[in-house]
């Protein structure tokens, strides 16, 4: 099910100005030792490049949305560059603040997986990519909606949510590591959950699936690690991706999960795949019904039908030139 996309030439970046300010926005939810640090590598490598900058720390989450479109209305106002620091779900709100007001995007990960930064070839080093801040130019980015809501690397309902969910809970007690994170997913596969009955509308046809999650994903990276080749390469063609486990038990649930972290999950039986532009989704009783949505690691709930699509403007993401971030994807 796996639409052919014609290929295009790779889109020459686009040079900022040599003055261009930069208004970063900073999630302070891992603490404000983080927040000092960055604050202190930025004026130490922006300020010995001449160049002004305004960080704004964000203390209450409910606030980052607010703050980073004040920043950036400044961004477009003084054709500047509006920042985000921190993991991908703070990423992806500043971002969006960022394609509605038409001004470039740029990134220093501070997160745990950074999936968005690595797959564009970002340094995780906060010194590397201040510095990148300087010389970058601005490429376009592709990024995905589930009905309003944007996401730069996945959207999920059914299990993927809940996962993320109990991860959260599991960072509070033990910290924030990837292997809490994975020993918390290992234990949600093995709690007791239902199936979804969805209808998918899809190029003029509706199917019916069961399952007990959704995934669409917007990041070669994650596609390639957890196995799924042909998908990840739809993604450099204007598509998403959408992979759905059929009806198994909760073993093999925790079979399928090893076998992505294995980068295997292409070679099981138990999942449906397929690539596209937009999808709608149902429910068979189709009641405007809320459901909970996971976009880039943040829960909220949104009313069906749920529409799944590419943005049709992309995001102006300043990065390294196309060889050199192949080159740095890890």
């Amino acid at each position: 099910m796996t639409p052919t996309a014609p290929s295009s030439a790779p889109e020459a970046g686009h040079a900022l100005a040599a003055d261009a300010p930069f208004f970063i926005v900073m999630n302070a939810g891992s603490g404000r030792h983080q927040a000092d640090a960055t604050r202190a590598v930025l004026e130490r490598e922006l300020g010995a490049a001449g160049r002004r900058f305004e960080m704004r720390v964000v203390d209450d989450p409910r606030r980052l949305e607010s703050v980073a479109r004040e920043a950036a209305a400044a961004a477009r106002a003084q054709d500047g560059v509006l920042v985000g620091a921190g993991g991908d779900g703070t990423l992806c709100t500043v971002a969006h603040a960022a394609l509605d007001a038409g001004c470039p995007f740029a990134v220093l990960p501070r997160g745990t997986f950074n999936y968005f930064s690595r797959d564009h070839g970002i340094p995780a080093d906060l010194e590397q990519s201040t510095r990148l801040l300087l010389d970058a130019r601005a490429y376009p980015a592709q990024v995905g909606f589930v009905n309003r809501r944007m996401f730069l690397v996945n959207a999920s309902l059914g299990l993927y949510p809940r996962l993320l969910e109990d991860r959260e809970t599991y960072k509070r007690q033990f910290g924030r590591s990837r292997l809490v994170a994975l020993w918390s997913a290992l234990f949600t596969m093995l709690r007791p959950h239902r199936h979804l009955r969805l209808h998918l509308e899809h190029e003029g046809g509706t199917t019916e699936i069961r399952s007990s999650t959704l995934f669409v994903g917007n990041n070669r990276l994650q596609m390639e690690q957890i196995g799924m080749p042909e998908e990840a390469r739809a993604l450099e063609h204007g598509l998403l991706a959408a992979i759905a486990p059929r009806p198994v038990g909760r073993l093999m649930h925790l079979w399928l999960s090893l076998h992505g972290a294995a980068g295997r999950l292409s070679d099981s039986d138990h999942v449906m795949s397929f690539t596209f532009e937009r999808i709608v989704v149902t429910h068979p009783s189709k009641k405007r019904r809320l459901v909970k949505i996971a976009t880039d690691g943040e829960i909220t709930r949104l009313r069906m039908p749920l529409e799944f699509r590419v943005s049709d403007r992309p995001l102006l993401l300043l990065k390294p030139e196309p060889a050199v971030a192949q080159a740095n994807r890890s």
